[in-house]
């Protein structure tokens, strides 16, 4: 049985990409990371899956993130989530630098200390326009370090890279995931806001799928 790594942040993508790895007959161990976001709910989402799955998780605290991710809307409190689409030039604010190579350096870790031979996350084709570290060159790059960090000669891995939103939701549909497990939302109330390029693109992938989301939005 093949065991992989799996940086799970408790959102909606991620979740697919672990019912993904769990059909083909994977062990996963999941990785959740608390970088200062503004809220919890996607890392109380990540927990109670776990648990229910019987999976081996671990939260990991980075610390003061504001010494390290500056401005970024999705950290700093004074600095309010934009809404629109992630076209929109406002939601480059919602940028944490580096974010996916500080999350991999500690997969990778976890990895080679267990004995996995890879780490999966979730980036897919609708991150890159604004996200660099979701791109497929960064993923080449991660690889590539990442088996020359170790003998273990770990592997980095981003199955839903070339798809888009919708399409990821699609292969979560057919397995029967049910996403009123997971959170997207940038902000933290206890309903959805439908307003954050988070939520817009989520609430588009239910519509390209002809299905309606079971979370409720405020």
């Amino acid at each position: 049985m093949k065991k992989i790594t799996l940086i799970y942040s408790g959102g909606s993508d991620s979740y697919t990409l672990l019912h993904h790895a769990l059909s083909q007959g994977m062990s996963v161990d999941c990785i959740t990371f608390s970088y200062g976001q503004k809220h919890i709910k996607e890392i109380n989402f990540a927990k109670d899956n776990c648990r229910e799955l019987g999976l081996e998780h671990t939260l990991i605290d980075i610390g003061d993130p504001l010494s390290i991710f500056g401005s970024s809307s999705l950290v700093d409190k004074d600095n309010k989530i934009p809404h629109g689409s992630y076209k929109e030039e406002s939601m480059k604010s919602t940028i944490v630098p580096n974010r996916n190579m500080i999350f991999m350096s500690y997969a990778i870790a976890y990895s080679i200390a267990h004995n996995i031979d890879e780490v999966w996350y979730g980036a897919h084709a609708g991150d890159h326009f604004i996200y660099p570290d979701c791109r497929p060159e960064f993923l080449q790059s991660m690889d590539l370090a990442a088996g020359l960090c170790d003998p273990a000669k770990v592997s980095v891995k981003a199955p839903f890279i070339n798809l888009n939103k919708g399409e990821i939701f699609q292969i979560g549909m057919d397995l029967k995931v049910d996403y009123a497990k997971t959170w997207t939302c940038y902000e933290g109330q206890d309903e959805a806001c439908g307003k954050c390029g988070s939520c817009v693109e989520r609430l588009e992938a239910f519509a390209q799928n002809e299905a309606s989301d079971p979370l409720t939005y405020s």
